[in-house]
């Protein structure tokens, strides 16, 4: 009865039609292990099972599967959607109900290849999850939170964070140094024993972050102002506190600006005495002494001024000429940039020598363009005319137009509404070109003696190829100790076109995962493209079996300002197709972390990677009985 109702819908010859299809992909799923096998015998023990159904995977997707899928959709059969962790099972189990429906004979010998079941699949994949992140006896995906810099002297961050449920301490060897990362660790393992909790530590690697160079120096000028209500009315005076210039001391409260001035004149004011001055826009300024201390005065202006050095105060109650003028000091620069704009030229130079803006004629006629140093001038041997370029995280975009032996002439091609400003230290990508950068730097090779004998975990930042992970693996073997876990960044186009070959050879190791570093992956894929590009990187993880890291501004506005958006909350809960999800430090961390533990257990019972789970819906309940009709 079944075959007769097959033959009617579909007939006989489709059902052929597809076992043909689906035999072929099959051989050449089995041949890929005969022409990996040296591949595969590097493979540490851990993971050679895993090794050998990431390599079916990848013959498997070498395919345009989507008309199969269709056709197999139709006889109500597994359209091998769910196929990750288990691909051979997968194909064989259509292949054996399409025999059964055409009355066609299959045998294949079990020693021909080794197949993995359903269920050892998933299982391998949470045995490699809790070797990397630590047992979980809830199943829950892990939280990596970014510790700041405060924890290192603020014991309680760690512990309240640890208490509402980090499983994995991050620590990146970009910023503080190594007695602040051994007080945060030493926090930690103390919260552990109070709390009865464990944690993960993680370090990550800085590697060779491509930056923009210094800037000249922006002018030394203090704008202070009041507050003003929307009528334009002063609501509360602008506060400034006055120092001596030669024992200059920190205001002991929020000020709107900190004026330098000589001790001398400072030590003659006295409550209630008027300071005037005319300001940088020769505007007459008055400053109101309201307080006077040990260590400075404080004053209040109602009107806006700007001053800057030099700027001559009078104390009008003083005696004498001398008592009564004091002359600003010093005032810190004003942060610079580099203004830009659609059609600009802009200068990219080997040197790290102060960069400045582009200068004009009066018509309006460039005389010179905007210049800035390169961090790392080695790229400019592997940039090329005509590849794109980058700026601070995708913000500013353009195109190489000249290389030369000590600069990079760029023309900036991405158009906004008004110029943008390009700031010192500030990220640049080159998406489109072949860097030939070692994924180590002197630093980080320095950092991982600390990290050997400190950290659970290394994270290997800007992986582009296998010999970046080789290279990190001889390194640890030199320091030898116990055997460090590697969380490979994939956060560069180059890694992500050769990640099925940076998997292998990181497998050659017992432990291994993956993060997702989807700020600066972004930028190298384009943003329009990171959707997918992050899909495929958990699809070949979870067919190796290697849990996955997702990272980057997960719940950003909520860490950063309390709130989140509404985009954030979907985001976040999409981090559970990953075994762990990161995030970065901000005021609001700890609230970020709650919410986020309640999004994940909510999640859990709905989603197991990319695959639905048909939990009882209250809401079915509902219809029709509970709704008033």
């Amino acid at each position: 009865m079944l075959n007769e109702t097959n033959d009617a819908f579909l007939g006989n010859g489709d059902i052929e039609g597809i076992l043909t299809e689906l035999a072929v992909i099959r051989t050449n799923i089995v041949s890929e292990l005969a022409m990996s096998q040296q591949r595969l015998d590097e493979v540490h023990a851990n993971n050679r099972e895993s090794a050998r159904n990431l390599l079916h995977y990848m013959a498997l997707r070498r395919n345009d599967l989507r008309s199969l899928q269709l056709r197999l959709a139709k006889l109500g059969l597994s359209s091998l959607g769910r196929a990750e962790s288990h691909v051979l099972a997968t194909v064989d189990a259509v292949l054996d109900v399409l025999h059964c429906m055409g009355r066609y004979d299959w045998h294949h010998s079990s020693e021909e290849v080794p197949v993995m079941d359903f269920l050892h699949g998933e299982r391998l994949l949470t045995e490699h999850t809790d070797a990397l992140f630590g047992a979980s006896t809830t199943g829950k995906v892990r939280i990596m939170v970014t510790m700041p810099s405060e924890a290192a002297d603020d014991y309680l961050i760690v512990y309240n964070l640890l208490e509402q449920g980090m499983d994995c301490m991050r620590i990146n060897c970009a910023h503080d140094n190594a007695a602040s990362w051994a007080r945060m660790i030493e926090h930690l393992k103390r919260a552990e024993l109070s709390l009865g909790r464990s944690c993960r530590v993680v370090m990550d690697l800085a590697g060779p972050k491509l930056r923009t160079g210094p800037l000249e120096p922006g002018p030394m000028v203090i704008r202070i102002f009041p507050t003003r209500d929307v009528y334009g009315h002063v609501t509360a005076p602008a506060k400034i506190w006055l120092t001596s210039e030669h024992f200059p001391h920190l205001p002991p409260a929020p000020a709107s600006a900190c004026l330098p001035v000589p001790s001398t004149w400072l030590g003659n004011l006295c409550v209630g005495e008027r300071v005037t001055f005319t300001d940088a826009r020769e505007d007459k300024r008055v400053l109101n002494v309201v307080e006077v201390t040990e260590h400075g005065c404080w004053a209040e202006a109602t009107k806006t001024a700007y001053i800057v050095p030099g700027i001559i105060l009078t104390n009008e109650c003083a005696g004498s000429f001398d008592e009564q003028e004091g002359r600003v000091g010093a005032l810190p620069s004003v942060d610079n940039f580099i203004s830009l704009q659609q059609g600009d030229l802009l200068i990219l130079t080997r040197d790290l020598k102060p960069g400045c803006q582009a200068t004009y004629g009066k018509d309006g006629e460039l005389l010179t363009p905007a210049v800035i140093g390169c961090t790392i001038p080695e790229v400019f041997d592997d940039v090329r005319v005509g590849e794109s370029i980058w700026f601070d995280d995708g913000k500013i975009g353009g195109v190489i137009e000249k290389v030369e032996k000590e600069r990079v002439l760029v023309r900036i091609t991405q158009d906004h509404l008004k110029p943008m400003k390009l700031r010192a230290d500030k990220g640049i990508n080159l998406p489109e070109s072949n860097l030939h950068l070692s994924a180590m730097t002197d630093k980080d090779i320095e950092d991982l003696s600390f990290i050997a004998q400190h950290a659970d975990i290394v994270a290997l930042s800007f992986v582009n190829s296998a010999q970046d992970v080789e290279l990190l693996q001889q390194y640890l073997r030199n320091l030898g100790g116990r055997q460090l876990a590697i969380v490979l960044k994939i956060e560069t186009r180059q890694g992500f076109e050769n990640l099925p070959d940076i998997l292998l050879t990181a497998m050659r190791a017992p432990c291994c995962g993956v993060m997702i570093a989807r700020g600066d992956l972004a930028v190298e894929c384009g943003f329009e493209r990171m959707a997918e590009v992050q899909e495929e990187i958990l699809w070949f993880c979870e067919a190796a079996h290697i849990p996955v890291i997702w990272a980057t501004q997960v719940l950003e506005t909520l860490a950063q300002k309390g709130l989140p958006s509404r985009a954030e909350i979907t985001d976040a809960a999409m981090g559970r197709r990953a075994e762990c999800v990161m995030l970065n430090k901000g005021p609001y961390v700890l609230s970020a972390l709650q919410v986020l533990d309640n999004i994940l257990r909510r999640m859990q019972a709905h989603y197991a990677k990319k695959c639905s789970m048909l939990r009882e819906l209250h809401v079915a309940h509902l219809f029709p009985y509970g709704f008033d009709r």
